[in-house]
């Protein structure tokens, strides 16, 4: 069996289905990449039985069939060969052979037997989605799902679909990250996805109007994005009713540069370790917001002009999580609400509630 193709497509097509390769199994051909061969086309699948990518490129075979090779060699030899247009063939007992240009190399496969087929996923519940706008949709949110197992349902992002809007939810416990879009899907629908599955998607999605199809059912969820087919499981369990946390209404707004908002709280940081931890004190008021923080390490005392309406506020709040928001909010400036030194702390655009942040109060000392 042998086929003949475009190196770089081949080393494209091997870079995005190794996201899904096993580092270690007990099944030892998910520890590869499965090769499929047929007239025309050459099929690559990756599967660690969470999360599998399947992608196709095109090539000149008149063949049929498939193995599983190794993914690293797979992939090294064919991204440091020179050459445009690599040959790959397969004997009967399954060695690989790869030649471009005048570089050749050879290598062991094993049989596709035991590469477990991916999950059926149909088409009966599924929505598009601009590229451009999953990827910012995702890139915005991610930072705030919970890195703890204690509660697995909120190692992921909850896909919600209600009176023809999407949203893409993190929350960890002590803050959330809600980013909203329109669609035309006019059923509700929501699932939770992995939140390591959606950072590999992101790297895929392309900054471009073209569709991703997202098709789920009770178990699965499939994303299409161009020629690459990503499935993932879904995560079980009942995830956070997040519509009350958000305020209704607020007592004080301050509209803040981002950039000089970032800057104090970067400062701040050089004082802040693990071994001397402290709140940030924010005090709006007359136009003026103040950045204080001390630890054992030193001080900081900042002034920021900033647009303030309705009461003085004084807050306190975990430097990290504001920072993290702040990274994740588009604009070159941000609308801050808040209602009270004890409620949560809203950061949003400044027109509309694209996408809205929330972060949990520190109670400061005196």
């Amino acid at each position: 069996m042998n086929f003949i193709c475009n190196r770089t497509a081949l080393s494209e097509a091997i870079t995005n289905v190794s996201r899904a390769v096993s580092v270690k199994s007990t099944i030892s051909a998910l520890e590869g990449i499965k090769v499929s061969v047929s007239p025309n086309k050459v099929e690559l699948t990756g599967y660690n039985l969470e999360l599998g990518i399947q992608t196709s490129i095109a090539a000149n075979t008149d063949d049929t069939g498939e193995f599983v090779v190794n993914a690293r060699l797979f992939s090294e030899f064919t991204r440091k060969m020179a050459g445009d247009t690599i040959t790959c063939q397969t004997d009967e007992n399954d060695n690989i052979q790869l030649s471009c240009s005048s570089t050749e190399c050879s290598f062991s496969a094993m049989s596709a037997s035991e590469f477990p087929d991916l999950p059926m996923v149909d088409n009966e519940k599924s929505f598009t989605v601009k590229q451009k706008t999953l990827k910012s949709m995702i890139n915005m949110t991610s930072y705030a799902a919970s890195v703890k197992d204690s509660k697995p349902i909120l190692t992921g992002e909850l896909f919600d679909i209600s009176d023809k809007t999407f949203n893409l939810v993190a929350i960890d416990g002590f803050r959330l990250a809600i980013r909203s879009e329109s669609t035309e899907y006019d059923e509700n629908l929501n699932f939770v996805v992995p939140k390591k599955t959606l950072q590999e998607i992101s790297s895929m999605l392309k900054d471009d109007d073209n569709d991703c199809t997202v098709c789920t059912n009770s178990k699965h969820v499939i994303f299409r994005i161009d020629n690459i087919l990503v499935i993932s499981r879904l995560l079980d369990g009942q995830f956070h009713n997040y519509k009350p946390s958000v305020p209704v209404s607020c007592k004080t707004e301050v509209i803040i540069n981002k950039k000089d908002f970032m800057t104090s709280l970067d400062r701040c940081s050089l004082i802040i370790d693990e071994k001397n931890k402290a709140p940030v004190r924010f005090e709006a008021e007359n136009g003026i917001v103040k950045i204080n923080c001390k630890t054992s390490i030193g001080k900081l005392n900042d002034i920021i002009n900033a647009d303030i309406s309705g009461e003085p506020v004084t807050i306190g709040f975990n430097n990290r999580l504001i920072l993290d928001a702040l990274r994740a909010a588009e604009g070159d400036k941000v609308r801050m609400r808040f209602s009270g030194a004890k409620k949560v702390i809203e950061i949003l655009p400044l027109e509309g509630e694209s996408y809205i942040f929330l972060v949990m109060p520190v109670q400061l000392r005196g």
